[in-house]
Formats: structure tokens, C-alpha cells, sequence
């Protein structure tokens, strides 16, 4: 059985970015795996401070909900990056969530080009979702993805599910009239179908 944790990253309490996590989590359940959700809409993360104060797994020195997260992070076995797409990228809330793993990075002697530090070894995947479905919708999307989270930091990528034309941002959520509903039930219900 493995863990994964999904960071939401903002978007409407009942609308397309949580009714797509909502059928990724019902297929990771049925998989035989655990599955918890955090809102960064219910927690306070700031972004970085540059401050350096944490560098090698020390505390931050900001008083903020990450702290709680930080043994969720080393327990699990996949984070999950749901976001809506706000102009054309990741919500500011993940990137905040993001830089603050600055301080479980620990000390590498020989680290990979462009990185300085080490991070936990884990799997991650992306569910995002999109009122417009040009070809170039999640382009700058999936570039932050890949560059921050799978090369950056390390995590091996299990996938995305970038789900485009949702219905307009003024109205009600249209993911329902989609075909992604299902597909994220599959993606999570076959995440670890490889074990």
C-alpha cells in the first residue's frame, strides 16, 4: 500500500480542480492505496524568505501551517500537485508550498547540475485544470512542473492529467461535462498499477 498525499492548491471549494481530485482519490482508494488531501486553501504556507535559517533540515523560522506538513511529506510515497491554472501556471499558493521545501533538503557533496541540496526520494504526479484547452494551455504549467518538482528537486514523475475546457471561470463548474472525471479515476486508480 502506498501513501499519497494530495496538495490542492486552490481553486472553489466544490468546483473542477476538487471534483478532479475528489475521482483521483476515489481511484487511489480503490487501488488498495492511502490517500489524504490537504488544502492549501484551509493552511497558511508563506513563501520563502530567503533567510537561509533552515538550511540543511532546521526549522523555519516562520510560525505557519507547513511545519504540520513537514512528516506528512517524508511519509509519503507520491505527492500530487492538484491546481487549477491561473495565468497560464501553478497558484502562487503550491509555489509558496514549494519553496518551503527548502528546509527538508539535506547536504549533498556531489549534487546534480543546477541543484545544492538533496531532497526525499519520492514519486509525484499533476492534476490541473483549465477553463481554455488550447494546444498551449498548460505549457508553462507543465514546464514549472518538470523543471521545479521532477529535475529540481528530484521526484520521479508518475504522470499528468491536465484537464483543459472546463467551462467558462465566471460560471459553474463544467468538468462534469468532460470526460476527465473518469480519467482521473483511472489515472489514480492505476498510479502503482506497475507493483
Amino acid at each position: 500500500m502506498k501513501k499519497i498525499l494530495i496538495i490542492q492548491g486552490g481553486g472553489r471549494k466544490n468546483g473542477n480542480t476538487a471534483r478532479l481530485v475528489s475521482q483521483f482519490v476515489k481511484g487511489v482508494q480503490e487501488a488498495g492505496h492511502n490517500a489524504e488531501v490537504i488544502s492549501l486553501m484551509e493552511k497558511e504556507v508563506k513563501g520563502c524568505l530567503g533567510c537561509n535559517a533552515c538550511r540543511y533540515e532546521k526549522p523555519c523560522v516562520q510560525k505557519d501551517d507547513f511545519n504540520e506538513i513537514i512528516p506528512k511529506i517524508r511519509e509519503a510515497d507520491c505527492l500530487t500537485f492538484a491546481s487549477p491554472l491561473y495565468f497560464w501556471t501553478l497558484t502562487a499558493r503550491i509555489k509558496a508550498f514549494l519553496e518551503r521545501f527548502y528546509c527538508i533538503a539535506q547536504e549533498d557533496d556531489n549534487p546534480p547540475l543546477g541543484r545544492y541540496e538533496k531532497y526525499p526520494a519520492k514519486d509525484c504526479a499533476l492534476l490541473m485544470t483549465a477553463a481554455d484547452n488550447f494546444f498551449w494551455t498548460f505549457e508553462q504549467a507543465v514546464s514549472y512542473y518538470q523543471f521545479a518538482i521532477v529535475n529540481y528537486i528530484g521526484f520521479q514523475d508518475k504522470g499528468m492529467l491536465l484537464a483543459g475546457g472546463c467551462g467558462d471561470t465566471n460560471g459553474n463548474p463544467q468538468i462534469g461535462k468532460t470526460g476527465h472525471l473518469d480519467r482521473a479515476y483511472e489515472f489514480g486508480r492505476n498510479l502503482y498499477c506497475d507493483i
